[in-house]
Parts: structure tokens; C-alpha cells; sequence
């Protein structure tokens, strides 16, 4: 009710003030994230591994990162939570090497790596993953041991367009299944002796189309989840860090140096696939 002061004046009551206590913080544990501590202990290097290998140096190391991922969970999640690092880590590769691109290979490659995320899609819940490694992990070795027996020559013709578009096929299927579509395309990639910088160039622009194409698949699967989303935020400072420091690298190493990487990272690429599908 109003009162009356010693002024004859009135005035209304003054305002009941109550207490607000805040709204508790957000904090991070809110997250419908992964919280076991061994899936970090293998999930941070398999992303800077995965980040190096984006920027060429290194690359086929980078096949490793769902195969460590997958001794804390299983292959299609692990996969699934690469996504959003993914696509960081392919634009960082592309604006350091937007200069590089050869273009008519990238025009060649890019629609025979589409049709294989395609069948990537319509046989991901109809083949085992370790079933995709295993078969995987042999061709890359008996590449492997191909090159070692019958050592390439200069005067040796480059691979066949047919052979290039079906193992570009096996690229987009591997990376759709497992992220793993490095050591079929190097398999094509490799013969033609192409500049370190333009290898990787080219390469960096073909897996950011092939793996924004696989976004709305793996929504259909229901693969991007909440869990894996928010598990994939927490790992994403150590994505722009292992591009950065592969690129620093991949600018100064010799095309012989930059050659042994990739088939050292192939060989043990290979052995793990091997051992993950028909070994474990």
C-alpha cells in the first residue's frame, strides 16, 4: 500500500528484492562424451598422426588413426568421430597447398572416389569393417612387395587409366568403411612420380570432397551421434596441430625421403590392417 512521508507526499512501497542465484555452470562433463581414459591415451596420437599425414608428410601413417582409435572403441564409431576432424584438417591441407593441384588428375580421380563411397554406403552394414581391413591390409602389402621385387624403372610406363579408376573405387570404399583410403590410391599415385608438394596437393583436394561427401551417409547410418560429436569436439585443438606441424615438414624434404615415408607408413599400415582382420 502507498504510505505518506513527513512531506505529505506518498509514495509507493518500496520493491521486495529477492535473492537469484545463478544457473550452475556449464561444464564440460556435461557432454555426452567418452570419458575412459585409455581411449585419449590412443585417440590423441592417431589425430596427429591422422594431421600429419594430411599435410603429405608422412602420408599413409595416416590409414593408422581408426585402427589405434579402435582399441578403445569400435571401428564405425571411431570413424564416425574423425568426421568433424576431418574436415578441419582437409581445409588447413588444401589452403596450404591451393598453389599445387594438378588439377586433370584431381578431374580424373575425384568421380571414380565418389562412386566408391557410394558402395561404401549401401555395404557398410553388410561387410564386417575388420573383414574391409584385412582385405585391405593384404593388397597393401603385396604392393608393397611388389615394388620391393620388381623395383620400379624410369623407362616404366605409369599405371593404366582402368587400373587407376578401380583402385581409386577401393580409395573412396576404405575411407568410407575405415578412413583407411590412403594406401589404395598411393598404390596409383605413387608409379606416376609425381612432386611431393603436387602429390600432396592433389591428394589433400580429393579427400575433402571424398569425405564431405560422406556426411549425410553417415547420418543416415546414424553414426553422428551426440557421444561421437562431443567426443570429436574435445579432440579437435590436436587436429590444426599435427597439419601444422606436417606442413612445416612436407615443404622441406626431398621427393626420396618423402617417397620412403609413404611406403613405410603403407608397410605398417598394411601389418596392422592384416592383423585387425584376420589375426585379432
Amino acid at each position: 500500500m502507498p504510505r505518506r512521508t513527513g512531506f505529505g507526499r506518498k509514495h509507493a512501497a518500496p520493491p521486495q528484492w529477492r535473492l537469484c542465484v545463478p544457473a550452475a555452470p556449464f561444464l564440460i562433463s556435461d557432454l555426452p562424451l567418452i570419458t575412459d581414459p585409455w581411449f585419449y591415451a590412443v585417440a590423441i596420437p592417431a589425430v596427429l598422426l591422422l594431421g600429419v599425414s594430411k599435410s603429405g608428410f608422412g602420408a599413409g601413417f595416416g590409414s593408422l588413426a581408426v585402427p589405434l582409435m579402435a582399441l578403445a572403441v569400435p571401428v564405425p564409431a571411431a570413424a564416425a568421430i574423425l568426421m568433424p576432424l576431418l574436415l578441419v584438417m582437409d581445409l588447413l591441407s588444401i589452403a596450404a597447398f591451393r598453389r599445387d593441384l594438378d588439377r586433370a588428375l584431381l578431374k580424373f580421380l575425384l568421380p571414380w572416389a565418389l562412386v566408391g563411397t557410394v558402395v561404401g554406403a549401401l555395404l557398410f552394414h553388410l561387410l564386417p569393417a575388420a573383414t574391409v581391413a584385412g582385405i585391405v591390409g593384404v593388397a597393401t602389402l603385396l604392393f608393397l612387395g611388389q615394388r620391393l621385387l620388381f623395383p620400379p624403372r624410369r623407362e616404366d610406363p605409369p599405371p593404366s587409366r582402368p587400373v587407376g579408376a578401380l583402385l581409386t573405387v577401393l580409395s573412396g570404399f576404405t575411407s568410407f568403411i575405415a578412413h583407411a583410403g590412403g594406401p589404395p590410391i598411393n598404390a596409383y599415385l605413387i608409379p606416376l612420380r609425381l612432386k611431393p608438394v603436387v602429390f600432396t596437393a592433389t591428394m589433400a583436394y580429393l579427400f575433402f570432397a571424398v569425405n564431405l561427401s560422406k556426411w549425410i551417409p553417415y547420418a543416415w547410418l546414424g553414426l553422428l551421434d551426440a557421444r561421437n560429436m562431443a567426443t570429436s569436439i574435445m579432440l579437435l585443438p590436436f587436429a590444426p596441430m599435427g597439419v601444422w606441424v606436417g606442413v612445416r615438414i612436407a615443404r622441406r624434404i626431398g621427393a626420396v625421403w618423402f617417397y620412403r615415408l609413404i611406403y613405410a607408413g603403407m608397410l605398417l599400415t598394411g601389418i596392422k590392417l592384416v592383423w585387425d582382420g584376420f589375426i585379432a
